[in-house]
């Protein structure tokens, strides 16, 4: 026997007891426990057949009025942008404070490394032995070639900041000339066996010397010099952005209208290649654009000041987009395209409409 039966019993039992009217119970709480009036599966039936559907409305919605097709998307069209750029090659030049603290490193580590045992590296009286002697004694006897002669274990060992007279040695030219001069071969091996030194200007006996060493490139670049703007090998430590010029003699970023159901990131694919062809290999980075221009609608008014649309508005949507090799080409483009430059972001405000470059200079790196 449940409890539920045991109770209904009880409580059954309970009321026959009673004898008189206003008994312990009384007659509602009578109604409720008497085991004849909980007809479950007639309050189910009940329930399930009710008509009546609960009013589920959010009272706040009432307010709310309700949502109509407005004519003003009409005025406007849908464009694709694509922002395409070359990444930094090189990284951004050194500032003073950041010279001086590398230079001060390297001094700083020749102090706690442990000495250079050159009869390691080289076999006694071989050229190469004979070479890092020449080398060594006219930077004092150090081992590291473009700190000035400094002696990490002389008494002076822990005097390693840079001087005023020093501070030419911290810049990147000064570096790479010492450099240069060091790697080339000061001894060779002679006719005999025995190590020849190779004097200054003077080419080694067995073809080595000083004509030997290939030169570092430097950050300046010969489309830098030239100043032409549509080559990618300039401002190597810069970002570069494609802008085209359009028949009116505006420039901008590509862009084209969307096609039948293309989405963002497809029509940008498909701009990108009517715009400077196939010779390129890009990437479109995400399906989510990056910014946006709107250049709104013109309207002509009748002697009543009805308002009609003399020319459409455009949205503009620009997606991200990398090149990785090869060049714009704007011979077979379908958009009447005149020109194309790779600008900085600095270049890119001077060559733009002021309005447009409020738009798109938060898209722009600053490097």
């Amino acid at each position: 026997m449940t409890a539920s039966s045991r109770g209904s019993r009880a409580a059954a039992s309970l009321i026959r007891s009673s004898k008189r009217p206003n008994g312990l119970i009384c007659s509602e709480c009578i109604s409720h426990l008497s085991p004849s009036q909980r007809t479950y599966a007639v309050a189910a039936e009940a329930l399930k057949t009710q008509d009546a559907v609960p009013n589920s409305e959010l009272q706040h919605l009432r307010r709310t009025p309700p949502v109509s097709t407005s004519p003003e998307p009409s005025h406007y069209k849908t464009k694709a942008g694509v922002l395409l750029s070359r990444a930094p090659i090189l990284t951004a030049p050194q500032t003073s404070f950041e010279k001086a603290y590398f230079f001060y490193q390297k001094r700083l580590n020749e102090r706690l490394a442990m000495p250079f045992t050159r009869y390691f590296y080289f076999k006694k009286d071989s050229p190469s032995d004979t070479d890092w002697k020449i080398k060594a004694k006219e930077r004092n006897g150090v081992a590291a070639r473009e700190l000035g002669g400094y002696n990490p274990y002389s008494d002076l060992g822990w005097n390693d900041e840079i001087l005023v007279k020093e501070k030419e040695m911290v810049e990147p030219r000064y570096i790479s000339e010492v450099l240069v001069k060091d790697s080339k071969v000061r001894a060779v091996e002679g006719k005999d066996g025995m190590a020849v030194e190779v004097k200054e200007g003077e080419e080694g006996i067995l073809g080595v010397g000083e004509g030997s060493v290939d030169r570092p490139l430097g950050r300046i670049t010969d489309a830098d010099r030239k100043g032409d703007v549509r080559r990618l090998d300039r401002q190597l430590a810069r970002t570069l952005y494609l802008v085209v010029k359009r028949k009116d003699g505006g420039w901008g970023f590509p862009s084209g209208e969307l096609v039948g159901r293309e989405n963002l990131h497809q029509a940008a694919e498909r701009i990108l290649v009517q715009t400077a062809g196939l010779n390129m290999n890009t990437w479109i980075i995400g399906h989510v654009p990056i910014g946006h221009h709107i250049l709104k609608p013109r309207y002509t008014y009748s002697p009543d000041s009805t308002p009609s649309l003399a020319k459409q508005g455009e949205k503009t949507f620009f997606m991200k987009g990398r090149i990785m090799a090869g060049q714009a080409d704007l011979k077979e483009n379908l958009f009447g395209l005149e020109d194309f430059k790779w600008l900085t972001k600095e270049e890119v405000q001077k060559v733009v409409a002021d309005k447009y470059f409020s738009y798109v200079r938060g898209m722009l790196a600053d490097r």
